[in-house]
Order: C-alpha cells, then structure tokens, then sequence
C-alpha cells in the first residue's frame, strides 16, 4: 500500500476534479495545480499550491511551459524509499509528488471539428501532460497517475478503505491506462499530420491501429465467439447507435447492416430499397414512384431469400412502405429517417430492429480503408469506392445497346460490386431479377442468376459480372435465356472467344476494364 501525501494536478477536462479534490482534502493531501486548474480549484475553496509558486518559475510562452521543471519531475520520478534519491531531493527542495492526475489538451476533438486549422491543431497538442504522464507511470512503484475520470471512482474507495493508501495493483492498472492513452494521444498526432500533408498511411512502412470498446455484443458470429464493436480513438458514437426499437444489434446484424449501407450509397440520390442477407444483396428496387414500389421490386428479385434479412431505403419511410415490409419477416430497417405513421406500423413488430441512419454522414465517418487479420498479420486496402460511368465502357460487339439496355447495365454494374465474388446480376432499370453470389466457377453463379429470373421478355435486360468471363460458358448459358446484353470488365486471354459467342448470340457486351472483387 502506498500513502497519498501530495497530489500534483494538472487538466485540461475539468470534469469531477472538484469531486476528486474534495477526496484528497478529506484525507489531508497537499494538492498542487497549475494555469487553469489551479484557479478551477481554488474558486470551489480548495486549498492549493500553484506550481509556479513551488518552482519559483513562472509559467511562459502562453501556457506552453509550466510543469517541464526538475521540481515537477524530479517529484514524480524520485524512489521515494531511495536513500541517494531523498538525499538530492532535499539537497535540492524537491518534495515527491504520490498522485499525478493529468488528461491532456483535446487534440482528436479539435481536429475533429470542421474547418480547424494546422496551426489551431498544432496549439493543442499537449507536451507537458504527457511527459508527466509517462515519468509518472514509469514510477507506479511510487506514485499513482489518474488519466480519465473514470479512475476516480474507484482511486477515492480505495483511499477510504485504506485509511489514505492506495494498492500496487490499482497503480500498476493505472500506469498500464497511463501508456496506452499517451500512445493513442501520439497516433492521433501522427494521422493527422500525415493525412494534411497528403501522405497516405497505407503506403507507409507502418500502419498502427488505436480503437476503443463501444459495444459489447452478446456473441460473435456464432454463440461460441466472444466480440465487441469497437471505434477509433476519441469517437464516443457510431452510424448504427440510433436503434429507434427491437433487440439489440448483434455481431452479424452489424456486419450485414454495414454491407446494406455501402450499397446504398450507389443509390442514395434516388428512390430506392436494397435487401441484405448474409453479406450480399438479394435484392434492389428503384422507382419514380414511390418508396413502396421500390420495395415490392427489391422483394420481387428472390422473395425467399429475402426472409430474415436487412431492408435499406434512401429515402424517409413511410406508412405503405412500412406495411409491405412487416408482411415478411424482416431483421432490421434502416433508413434516414422515418414518418410516425411507418414507426407506428413497425412497433407492430417487437423484435424488429428499426435503425436510424442518416446517409449524409456516412461518408464523413467511414473508413477510407479495410482490414482483414491473416494468420499473424493484417492485410490493409483502401475501400473500393471507384464507378465508373457505364456510358464510357467499350462496346466490344457489333450490337450496339438500347436505351433502355444501357440503364439496366448501370444498376446491374452497381450492384455486382457488393455482391461476393464469383459474381452475376441480372437486372433491368427498375430492379435486379436475379443474382449468382460466391461460387467457386462463374458459370455457377450465371446459372442461379439466370434460373432466378422468372420475367417473361428479356431484351430490356442486361447482366453484369463483377470479373471477365474465363470461358465462353456463361454466355452460351445466358443465350438459353433469352439475354441479349452483358457488362464486365474484360481482360481474359480468352476474351475474344468470349466477345465471339456474344457475336453468334445476338448480344450487345461491354468492357468496363475495372473489375470488383469482393471476397
């Protein structure tokens, strides 16, 4: 146990520091405090030093030096049960310091807000806390350091119930929270500069990772796996915290509602409904009518698998819509918002999982990059975020697109970006009418495309793949149906024994030469 003696204060948040001064009075500790803080306390009647009194040094350069001083660390860094230690303390009027609480300039929220400038950020980057910070969790032996005000709590039990003392335990858990926040502190430097000089993190030799614990769900993606949701350093909420009703969301909730969103971004300026399931789309429904009939169309690509999944809509719900959703078993909503009608209709519905999710802040907050653990690594890329504009693509046979075919290939070719590869979708310009997902051969996923298609005409249809065609099979398969146009991105050694079989098929093909793999 160590004894509380003399506490050094130093904070930019002021948050319960009078509740934890007030602790420290009870139990007799010499409290000394600097610039901002000292005056907080000493206006809520506590007693205090001010360090610049202590050192005999002012504080200068507006505030940027204060506590860098052999007085402030030779206090915190001293053995205070070191013979040759206390004998230059007193040689040199040093007095240890038992406690350290310091939490730093708000230098992620700062350049977090709009509009903030590099000399503005560069004004709040703390040098004195952290160096404080660390000296003194080096020092846990000797001296406890409170870094968030969540440790106050439990630093004030432990002072009551060990008549002013502390535990090598609590110090050591302290000093380990003490590390971890001054290296958060220094990534988040890091990123910022790096992103303002254009330097791009990926490319770099290093690339490190600083999230915190937001949520913790009830199991991973099956009951025997543990998991959490986590943000990145400093963000206190997520696009998916607004659950307006239903359960909690789960592992894979999050994860199916995350593939929702991004392809609904493709969408997000018209009237449109997408339906997630596992991680692809089973379907997607635009309309210049109304948001009901977006749906009725995403529904209408595969009804059956539709049942358990995600309904995505760009646009605010309302009470028809709503409606024809609950009429099949759905596991989550999401939209930008929602008239009272449509929330009426869904509380209809208990377990429904209702999400509020504004589509104007998704691009603000997602992540310019994905990640994948691979064995002992991680592999690291930057988001697919590149469409082309399928007007520009290569018409590569003598059948040129209709009109109509060219707005079917746009919604076909935006949708097998998030469809996992191997990679088929048949649609027209309203909806998708079928969709081939993940298997090993591309020829499998043509025919469960096609076979999924049950419309009657087809020369308004266009199919899009998300890679090239390896053999002429898929076509020949397509041309048993029906299909008159193709869209991928070419690049095979086989590519004209492909465009050829198009040719002798009546259809129109186009090279985009940009594929999307997603695995």
């Amino acid at each position: 146990m160590k004894k509380i003696r003399r506490a050094l204060i130093s904070v930019s948040d002021k948050n319960h520091i009078d509740q934890l001064a007030k602790v420290l009075a009870e139990h007799d500790v010499e409290i000394f405090s600097s610039g901002g803080t000292f005056e907080f306390l000493k206006s809520k009647g506590f007693s205090v030093t001010e360090i610049s009194t202590y050192t005999g040094f002012p504080e200068i350069m507006d505030g940027r030096v204060k506590t860098l001083h052999p007085k402030i660390h030779g206090g915190i860094l001293s053995k205070h049960d070191h013979p040759q230690h206390i004998e230059q303390m007193k040689a040199h009027d040093i007095v240890p310091f038992d406690v350290v609480v310091v939490n730093l300039y708000p230098f992620e929220k700062t350049v977090a807000q709009h509009g903030v400038t590099q000399d503005q950020a560069i004004e709040k980057i703390d040098v004195g806390g952290p160096t404080m910070i660390r000296a003194a969790a080096k020092n846990f032996h000797h001296v406890t350091v409170l870094t968030n005000d969540r440790q106050y709590e439990e630093f004030a039990e432990q002072m009551d119930q060990n008549q002013g003392s502390v535990s090598l335990e609590f110090r050591r858990q302290c000093s380990v929270e003490a590390f971890a926040r001054t290296r958060d502190y220094d990534e988040a430097i890091c990123n910022y500069f790096m992103q303002s000089t254009h330097q791009e993190t990926l490319l770099d030799q290093h690339f490190s990772l600083t999230y915190q614990k937001h949520q913790a769900m009830r199991y991973g993606e099956n009951p025997h796996q543990q998991a959490s949701f986590y943000l990145p350093q400093g963000e206190t909420s997520s696009l998916f915290d607004k659950v307006l009703q239903g359960k909690e969301l789960s592992y894979n909730n999050l994860l199916d509602a995350h593939g929702a969103l991004e392809l609904m971004m493709e969408f997000q300026e018209e009237t449109a409904v997408g339906i997630f399931k596992h991680s692809n789309p089973c379907g997607l429904g635009l309309s210049q009518d109304s948001l009901a009939q977006a749906y009725e169309r995403a529904l209408a690509c595969d009804p059956i698998s539709a049942f358990g999944g995600i309904v995505a809509l760009t646009q605010k719900a309302d009470a028809k819509t709503a409606q024809a959703i609950v009429e099949t078993f759905t596991e989550i909503v999401i939209a930008p918002a929602f008239e009272q009608d449509a929330l009426d209709v869904f509380a209809k519905k208990k377990n429904l999982r209702v999400l509020e999710i504004p589509f104007d802040q998704i691009k603000k907050k997602w992540a310019s990059h994905t990640l994948r653990t691979l064995g002992d690594g991680l592999l690291v890329q930057q988001r697919d975020q590149w469409m082309i504009d399928v007007r520009k693509a290569k018409v590569v046979t003598t059948i040129k697109p209709t009109q109509d075919q060219w707005k079917a290939m746009e919604l076909a070719w935006k949708v097998v970006k998030h469809v996992k590869s191997n990679a088929i979708v048949l649609a027209d310009q309203h909806q998708t009418l079928g969709i081939g997902a993940g298997q090993m051969s591309r020829v499998d996923s043509t025919i469960i495309a096609v076979q999924k298609h049950v419309c009657k005409t087809t020369h308004h249809v266009a199919v899009a793949s998300d890679a090239f065609f390896p053999f002429r099979d898929s076509i020949d398969q397509m041309s048993t149906h029906g299909i008159k146009c193709v869209i991928q991105p070419g690049g095979s050694i086989r590519d004209q024994e492909v465009i050829d079989a198009a040719n002798e098929h009546g259809m129109c093909m186009l090279f985009t030469s940009y594929r999307h793999f997603k695995h």
